[in-house]
């Protein structure tokens, strides 16, 4: 096991590419479904939506710099390029949830493109080992 500093937290980095080993009464309950919010704000939007595989995984990270929300989470593809945000109203439980060490992940649910907007519906899973 490897800690790396990222985002200004200690994580345990990954070992090659070996495949992910869970604990064999791990499971993901599902919490929540939100659409992401900020994806008109993200440069390469229209890139990162072209690679989304059926069941997409999505990374939560907590941003804590924002100016606009102190309990800010990040939403990252499986290529680390940020997708958007978990919306502020929605927010407060999982930021305190990830700030207490838990594991939460997002899954693609629907994606559907109106105008501009890059409709991306998931659902929010906690992975309870």
């Amino acid at each position: 096991m490897k800690l790396i500093k990222k985002e200004g937290k200690l994580v345990v980095a990954p070992l090659g590419d070996l495949p992910e080993i869970r604990s064999p009464y791990s499971r993901d309950i599902l919490l929540f479904n939100t659409n992401i919010a900020g994806t008109v704000y993200i440069d390469d939007i229209e890139e990162i939506v072209e690679s989304f595989m059926e069941d997409e995984e999505f990374s939560f990270f907590r941003e804590i710099n924002n100016i606009h929300d102190e309990k800010a989470i990040v939403v990252k593809n499986k290529h680390d390029k940020k997708v958007g945000y978990i919306p502020k109203a929605d927010n407060i439980i999982f930021a305190r949830l990830l700030d207490a060490g838990k594991l939460l992940f997002g899954r693609l649910k629907e994606h559907e493109v109106k105008g501009r907007w890059h409709k991306i519906n998931i659902d929010i899973y906690l992975r309870d080992n």
